[in-house]
């Protein structure tokens, strides 16, 4: 890759070319547990094709399976994933004293132009990097190297993917947000706006206690529900996924209070087979989606993490988030961005939002779920880049504007 690779200026850290290659061993291998993989009986619950109230239908799993085990083409999607720059990095960090070394995986696309806005794009669970490489795509054809208004960092998340994970049980999505800011500074960086849905948008929260962190954007916001709302005040849409989040949280958090108490159990169950792993994951992309993902979407992120061995290691924030006490993320001015998207698993209002951030930039978005820059790329770029441009020279001086979209 010739394009989009080169640094604006001599990185700090030592960053190295990295290129997607699974073995073909291990290719062979995960066609050979597929197929040794047993399917559940039909009960009465999981036999009907188009309901997932229950979880994946049988029907859909059993397709899935032989889609995954016989037609899913791996070195088409690793061709895809290497025909953008994707880097490695070493990033120390102090936990309690006592020092770490992370490897850190990164997409990025880098700008000539010298006033070029840096970003961070930061996706959640059950997600990977590979949610962004439609964004990355989008932009690669749009611009040159010379004309990119942007310079993109797309890393893996500790634990995700291709980056190693946690080496203490101290660690916490405020190490995280330590050791992004280290990369995108260590990138030579030192202003920067950073982007996120999921644990992805609390670790941009926590980047804005850094100076480097100017603004963020998110398409998830988690607040604490305000004492007192007045719906009256809401729109019918506002009302809509108020109701929607009401509803996760009655038949849709199991899975997070699972990985959150029993994480051990659970990862070793998931690890051990590539269809355990496969409903697991393949339930939260169909049920979180505003459409149903391809079948190559879906097969290509779980296999990211059956590849990488890293679905234990990714439940580290769910953890934390069990025993997280109210008022975790602290109110701050530096400038937020939010666009609500109608099948988000937890939406919540603009007022809500404004009450613990400064909110510049909102939309309401009329598609898309909790996989946006999957499944929406366009638009989630489109109100990325309205965001960057209201915000971003203005916010590296500490003034930001403050008139927010509405559509």
């Amino acid at each position: 890759m010739s394009h989009f690779n080169t640094f604006p200026n001599p990185p700090k850290l030592d960053v190295k070319p990295f290129t997607v290659a699974i073995p073909d061993a291990d290719v062979a291998e995960l066609k050979s547990l597929l197929k040794a993989s047993r399917l559940g009986p039909s009960t009465p619950f999981n036999s009907n094709p188009s309901d997932h109230s229950s979880g994946v239908s049988l029907d859909w799993l059993r397709t899935a399976k032989q889609a995954w085990e016989t037609t899913f083409d791996w070195r088409a999607q690793e061709k895809r994933q290497n025909s953008l720059p994707q880097f490695m990095t070493r990033i120390p960090i102090q936990i309690q004293g006592k020092e770490y070394i992370h490897d850190i995986h990164f997409m990025a696309l880098f700008s000539e132009k010298k006033d070029a806005a840096p970003l961070i794009l930061l996706h959640g669970w059950p997600g990977s990097f590979i949610e962004f490489i439609p964004i990355l795509e989008i932009l690669s054809k749009k611009y040159t190297p010379q004309t990119l208004p942007y310079h993109v960092v797309v890393p893996s998340l500790p634990g995700y993917a291709f980056s190693s994970g946690p080496q203490s049980t101290e660690f916490k999505q405020m190490d995280v947000a330590n050791i992004f800011n280290e990369l995108m500074v260590g990138l030579g960086f030192d202003k920067y706006i950073a982007q996120g849905g999921d644990v992805g948008s609390g670790v941009a929260r926590l980047l804005t206690y850094h100076d480097n962190c100017t603004a963020i954007h998110l398409n998830m916001f988690s607040p604490a529900s305000p004492q007192n709302d007045d719906r009256s005040i809401l729109s019918q849409a506002e009302c809509k996924v108020l109701d929607r989040s009401k509803v996760f949280y009655q038949t849709g958090w199991a899975y997070g209070l699972e990985q959150g108490t029993r994480p051990n159990t659970l990862g070793f169950a998931l690890s051990s087979s590539p269809l355990a792993i496969l409903a697991w994951i393949g339930e939260k992309m169909l049920e979180w989606s505003d459409e149903d993902p391809s079948m190559d979407e879906i097969l290509t992120n779980v296999s990211i993490y059956w590849f990488t061995n890293s679905i234990s290691t990714s439940f580290y924030s769910y953890r934390e988030a069990i025993v997280r006490k109210q008022g975790y993320y602290k109110y701050h001015e530096k400038p937020i961005g939010y666009t609500c998207f109608p099948r988000e698993i937890i939406p919540v209002p603009k007022s809500w939002v404004e009450k613990d951030g400064n909110l510049v930039f909102y939309r309401q978005a009329k598609s898309g779920g909790h996989f946006a820059a999957l499944e929406v790329p366009e638009l989630l770029l489109k109100d990325v880049e309205d965001f960057v441009e209201q915000v971003w020279g203005s916010s590296t001086n500490g003034v930001a504007h403050t008139n927010g979209v509405a559509h």
